[in-house]
């Protein structure tokens, strides 16, 4: 039976194969060093086809991070051996950012999307913020603009499904970007290089 750290390993290697849904992009970043002894860090861009900006790219509407924590030894507050950290900022029309309940609805796209993974976990943890800007001097030509961020933890507490786990993260930044989740056995198709 595989020890905890070629788990850490497995998923690694796993996600070089890893296919998100069309409309994101992952990238792999370098992980944060002294959060635990293994650590390994993916950010994404998730656009909107229908979206392109003046010089003829795709727009981002949502971005984010996810980073697999593993310390063999445990860590008391994550209650494993392993911790999912992950962050998702998004636009939002600027009438949702003065809704009251956004902040809640925020945090139900994020445990919505832990209990559709179908991988059990435990301990999730987390913040929801919403940001307004407004632009002025040289830049007031700008429109003002809101976003949500969510930031949330987790422990998988299955070694097994960590890949699941990411798919966590992404069902919940195309949730915030307001995209339609993808049923489920219906693939997205690729995206055209």
């Amino acid at each position: 039976m595989a020890n905890q750290t070629d788990l850490f390993h497995s998923f690694v290697n796993g996600m070089k194969d890893f296919l998100p849904r069309s409309e994101i992009v992952l990238e792999e970043i370098p992980a944060p060093q002294r959060l635990a002894p293994f650590a390994y860090a993916v950010s994404a861009d998730l656009t909107d086809p229908r979206l392109v900006d003046s010089d003829g790219e795709l727009e981002d509407i949502a971005t984010g991070r996810f980073v697999l924590l593993h310390d063999p030894e445990g860590q008391e507050t994550w209650e494993g051996t392993f911790r999912c950290v992950t962050f998702v900022r998004s636009a939002l029309e600027t009438e949702m950012e003065s809704d009251p309940l956004l902040p809640d609805v925020g945090w139900s796209w994020f445990m919505d999307a832990l209990r559709n993974s179908g991988a059990p976990f435990v301990a999730p943890s987390g913040t929801v913020t919403r940001v307004m800007s407004a632009s002025y001097g040289q830049l007031s030509t700008s429109d003002e603009t809101s976003e949500i961020e969510i930031r949330a933890s987790w422990t998988p507490a299955n070694a097994h499904d960590l890949l699941k786990h990411v798919g966590v993260w992404l069902d919940l930044m195309a949730s915030a970007a307001g995209l339609a989740p993808v049923p489920e056995g219906v693939s997205s198709l690729p995206r055209r290089r």
